[in-house]
């Protein structure tokens, strides 16, 4: 059925139901003048789909097996042979001087290291939908005060507009993962921060989290901002992080960030 062996080592489960995949693709709704990315298409399930809608279309695969044998079946495909964790996203936007829309069936072992990936370049980018591991999906849109609130509820609510789209089952893939899956589709807000305040949210958020069972305070204590004083921040220390609005991490942050640089010359990062 499939010319390429699924590798574990990269994490490929190949989409093999037409209806699902048409399902997918609807929801992403590819139009003629779109900047279309899709990472790691695999066998080019979604690929084909997409293709029948769109010609322009930006493939980023980092097997070399798959990458030839899509060369072969879209002759006229855009193929980057390289690691989508790796590029520099502006060379897509300079081309076309649009912003991307971003598609794929990603590796469920990366899906923390890509959405972090967009969210660096959230200037540049409409929307992404993604297929992800269902419970990894849940926590993306988790509410405050739940269990599954975390660290990426908290930066996606932040930096997007989040629906999760539908759950998908095991079934549907080759070979069959352990697990459900789910689409999600990210809206990308109007990009406000610049990077160093776009840093500086997210590792306050890291931090306020860093020790999820405890405090604020004793969570602060432990993180890169242990030197500062955050009783006047307006914030109750007191509280753990999952009790904690996306506003109050927004305060946190532009304090964190004020009497940082008070403390320490170090560049945020």
């Amino acid at each position: 059925m499939y010319k390429i062996k699924p590798l574990k080592r990269f994490g490929q489960h190949y989409l093999r139901d037409p209806n699902i995949i048409k399902k997918i693709v609807d929801e992403i709704n590819p139009q003629q003048d779109d900047n279309l990315v899709e990472i790691g298409p695999g066998s080019g399930s979604l690929t084909s789909e997409i293709l029948k809608r769109t010609e322009k279309l930006t493939a980023v695969e980092i097997d070399k097996r798959v990458a030839e044998h899509l060369s072969e079946t879209f002759p006229n495909l855009k193929l980057i042979r390289d690691d989508f964790i790796k590029l520099d996203l502006n060379q897509f936007y300079q081309g076309e001087n649009k912003k991307l829309r971003i598609i794929g069936n990603i590796p469920y072992y990366l899906t923390s290291s890509i959405i972090f990936k967009l969210i660096d370049y959230s200037n540049i980018i409409e929307d992404s939908m993604l297929m992800v591991q269902y419970e990894v999906a849940k926590r993306m849109t988790a509410k405050k005060g739940t269990k599954d609130y975390g660290i990426l509820a908290v930066l996606l609510q932040h930096f997007t507009n989040i629906k999760l789209c539908f759950k998908i089952s095991p079934n549907v893939f080759y070979p069959k993962p352990k697990v459900y899956s789910a689409v999600v589709h990210l809206y990308f807000k109007e990009d406000f921060y610049d990077d160093k305040n776009k840093k500086s949210f997210i590792m306050t958020v890291k931090a306020a989290f860093g020790n999820r069972r405890k405090t604020l305070k004793n969570s602060l204590s432990n993180s890169i901002f242990k030197e500062i004083d955050f009783s006047d921040s307006g914030i109750d220390l007191t509280l753990r992080a999952e009790q904690l609005g996306l506003n109050d991490f927004i305060t946190l942050s532009n304090f964190a960030q004020k009497h940082f640089r008070q403390v320490s010359n170090s560049t945020i990062k």
